[in-house]
């Protein structure tokens, strides 16, 4: 049975939350400082409107904000006239904007969705257009920059089906925010179609943007001379993006695999866990050191924690296998496209429904293999490290499969021009 949610049970409900609200941002304080900066502007409060008109895009963290580099770059090129605001929830979301684009871009907190504190947003920047990243459906923000006649896109646009089934409870609220969107871009026909399902009018398919992420080359020169400074001779794996649990999995297959002279580097997805897998490392007793430290890594040390942001590619171009984390445990998967850029072979666990179709084609393809569990893992791991010939295989075609996936910007630029003419 459906709960056909209206927006005054949606009122309701933000009105008791809010002091829940407050205490979460003092809450993940603890950990990240970061979250006590800005309060004004999650509640609609901004400095001085930009003279120009704004293109607005909404890109919630670090993943959402580097599948976003492209279409900035393509933004800026082509609508010199116009100022890209770029707006975050997390801190992390707004630091990684700030190392990618500096002063080219304005940035801000995305508000709550409060009526009055989306309407102050809509009111300030007066946005000539709106982009959302992936699966960002706020029903107030969408209402208000409907009755603005500001077009709102859900851009880059994925919907698994555990998501949908979620947001299929809610009803009416979701429909009619749907219907309120200009248009939607999607990922996959899969993801087109759950979101025309729940109510989404205009959807079309470009692909992921994330395919569009060409790895800068000064991150693939700090790859080459990490591996030069690890030892060429030395096997090395990364398991990247890992979530909460995993990496306690990941030393457990390392137990299973005995090879006295791999290096792993284990590169936890937030960085506020950067001292809790810190924490980990030293009651299993293992030797590692922080790569944050800047110091050679010495032969005896097993584990090097990554414990730095902005160099994933780097990484990834460093190592022999890579495992993509929250994978392992049901946390959805994260993304693999990065790892198949630089042509690293790629292990994944069964939980993959946040990447569904994007983890099905590498594994058709050769460029991922699937791995069930922790011996799983460890069976595979030590197999691609004893087999030169099947990861060089497996490195062509997550190569090819990186680049035949390429274009998305191109298709979602074309796209905008029926909302926005150069300046």
């Amino acid at each position: 049975m459906k709960l056909f949610f209206s927006r005054h049970a949606y009122a309701l409900l933000l009105f008791v939350a809010f002091p829940y609200t407050m205490l979460h941002l003092l809450w993940r304080a603890r950990r990240q400082p970061a979250y006590l900066r800005h309060w004004g502007e999650r509640f609609g409060f901004y400095p001085d409107r930009p003279a120009q008109p704004v293109i607005w895009l909404h890109a919630v963290s670090v993943g959402e904000t580097r599948a976003a580099v492209p279409l900035v770059q393509a933004l800026l090129a082509r609508y010199p006239g116009y100022r890209i605001l770029l707006t975050h929830t997390t801190p992390t979301g707004r630091a990684t904007s700030e190392s990618l684009f500096g002063e080219r871009v304005l940035r801000a907190y995305l508000p709550y969705d409060y009526r009055f504190a989306v309407r102050r947003f809509v009111r300030h920047f007066r946005p000539a257009i709106g982009l959302l990243m992936e699966t960002e459906i706020w029903p107030n923000l969408i209402d208000a920059c409907h009755a603005g006649s500001t077009p709102v896109l859900l851009v880059n646009a994925r919907l698994s089906a555990r998501s949908a089934r979620r947001y299929g409870w809610l009803g009416a609220l979701v429909r009619s925010s749907l219907g309120k969107l200009a248009a939607v871009v999607a990922q996959t026909r899969a993801d087109a179609d759950r979101l025309s399902q729940l109510g989404a009018p205009h959807v079309e398919v470009a692909g992921n943007l994330k395919f569009d992420c060409a790895p800068p080359p000064a991150q693939i020169q700090a790859g080459v001379r990490l591996r030069a400074q690890l030892g060429k001779g030395r096997p090395v794996f990364v398991a990247a993006s890992t979530r909460e649990g995993e990496e306690a999995l990941v030393l457990d297959a390392l137990e299973r695999v005995a090879l006295p002279d791999l290096l792993t580097l284990i590169v936890p997805r937030h960085p506020q866990r950067f001292d809790e897998v810190a924490a980990l490392l030293e009651q299993r007793g293992t030797i590692y050191q922080r790569r944050s430290a800047g110091q050679p890594v010495a032969a005896q040390t097993a584990v090097l924690l990554g414990d730095s942001m902005g160099e994933l590619f780097a990484y990834y171009r460093a190592a022999d296998v890579a495992f993509v984390g929250g994978s392992l445990l049901p946390f959805g998967g994260q993304n693999l496209i990065e790892a198949a850029a630089v042509g690293c072979p790629v292990l994944i666990g069964p939980h993959t429904w946040n990447f569904a179709d994007v983890a099905r084609q590498a594994v058709a393809c050769g460029a991922a293999q699937r791995v069930a569990d922790v011996a799983g893992l460890a069976r595979e791991l030590k197999g691609l490290l004893d087999a030169p010939l099947r990861r060089r295989q497996m490195s062509e075609a997550a190569l090819a499969f990186s680049h035949a996936h390429r274009g998305t910007v191109q298709r979602l630029m074309q796209t905008l021009e029926v909302y926005l003419k150069p300046e």
